[in-house]
């Protein structure tokens, strides 16, 4: 006996574009938004690219900016917390200099 899988109703275009925006204004990236849509049965494949729909309304944040950001906010953290650690203090200077770089790539300013 095969197992049936429960058809879900498909969603309309703006439906799955507010589902969209609402997930990035939680702070979601593109493909964690793709993930979760993904688990609530909603294919965004039939939809069209998430990462357009978020440009179209302004929120789309490349995800390797927001992940650098991340990195230099836990390494300058712990340079304030090792002071003499030298090491760190140019792991800041390294990673500080890779986000300028890509949000220049990306025209971020």
């Amino acid at each position: 006996m095969p197992k049936e899988k429960a058809e879900k109703e498909k969603i309309s275009m703006k439906e799955f574009e507010a589902k969209v925006v609402e997930l990035a204004e939680k702070g979601m990236t593109a493909e964690k938004i793709g993930e979760s849509l993904r688990h609530e049965g909603i294919h965004p494949q039939e939809y069209g690219k998430i990462s357009r729909i978020l440009k179209g309304k302004g929120l789309y944040h490349p995800p390797e900016i927001k992940n650098i950001q991340e990195k230099l906010e836990r390494v300058t953290k712990h340079k304030e917390k090792h002071g003499q650690d030298k090491r760190a203090m140019r792991e800041r200077e390294r990673i500080f200099s890779l986000l300028r770089k890509q949000k220049k790539y990306h025209k971020i300013a």
